[in-house]
């Protein structure tokens, strides 16, 4: 079986990367960048350069694959992300369906537009699959909240909160509760997707067993770094106030942070348990868990 990785670079992909080449596939990655690639040491491993907002290039890159994992994301982007990534995904289908590819795996995100108008990057989330379903190619999809494990966007702006700062400032949206799944547990679900006996389009959505908000995961971060840290609830500070705040903390993530701030309005929690009887397989590790494998 070929498989093929879009967003190989990010830190799912990388992740992915990892678990998959210790299986017997052939795997192609799609890298705008394959310089930033140059640490495997797979050499079974394909590298090819191509950018999802250019269709030519995907032609090629898209031959022989049977299995396509669109792991890509333009929050990082100067530029109109939602644009971006609704071009991207009508790209990738084209020459998906010109190929023929027989499934795509997806890693969307968690939002329920019942509790209220989704963020632009949920809504940009919700979007792209929609985009990848009315291809006619099999989707399987999975739906998550936060991400744990060393090297996630939204760990490393827990751990440098934590450790920058001895007093926080607490604004409402802290308290938004999410279902936070660790790393381990996310590529367990991309990788038995690959070969999941299934019929049609699914959606899964995936989280651990703890329903938290930001403000307990920082402080069970800093619980198990022993660190002492003062958290002071305040009434304002908006999200947009709050991604100026966290730009001068953590500067390498300040554009990606701010899109990503501006989405915790919106609750983040999974609705349907099917995944968990359709992969029994998977028993979605605790926060405290993820938090101290990411640690190790």
């Amino acid at each position: 079986m070929k498989i093929l990785i879009t967003g190989a670079t990010g830190y799912i992909g990388n992740q992915l990367i990892q678990r998959l080449s210790l299986l017997p596939f052939q795997i192609r990655c799609l890298a705008r960048n394959p310089d930033r690639m140059r640490e495997i040491k797979n050499t079974s491993i394909e590298v090819r350069q191509g950018d999802l907002l250019s269709s030519n290039s995907l032609r090629e890159i898209m031959k022989g694959i049977d299995v396509a994992f669109y792991l890509v994301h333009s929050m990082d982007s100067k530029n109109d992300f939602e644009t971006l990534e609704v071009d991207a995904a009508k790209n990738f289908i084209k020459a998906a369906v010109e190929n023929k590819v027989k499934r795509i795996i997806y890693l969307g995100a968690l939002g329920s537009e019942e509790e209220g108008d989704l963020s632009p990057h949920l809504q940009s989330r919700k979007q792209v699959g929609n985009i990848l379903r009315d291809s006619g190619i099999q989707v399987i999809e999975f739906q998550a909240s936060i991400i744990l494990g060393a090297g996630s966007l939204s760990y490393e702006m827990i751990k440098a909160l934590c450790e920058k700062l001895p007093v926080m400032i607490m604004p409402k949206w802290v308290s938004v509760k999410a279902q936070p799944i660790g790393i381990r547990d996310v590529l367990d679900y991309l990788t038995q997707a690959i070969d999941l006996k299934v019929e049609g389009n699914e959606i899964y959505e995936i989280g651990g067993p703890n329903v938290v908000s930001y403000k307990e995961l920082i402080q069970e971060y800093s619980l198990q770094r022993g660190l002492k840290r003062f958290l002071i609830p305040v009434p304002v500070l908006t999200p947009w106030l709050s991604s100026l705040w966290l730009a001068l903390v953590t500067p390498v993530y300040a554009r990606v942070g701010e899109k990503l701030i501006l989405s915790i309005k919106n609750p983040t929690l999974v609705k349907n348990n099917r995944a968990l009887k359709v992969f029994p397989d998977i028993n979605p590790m605790k926060v405290s868990e993820a938090i101290s494998l990411a640690l190790s």
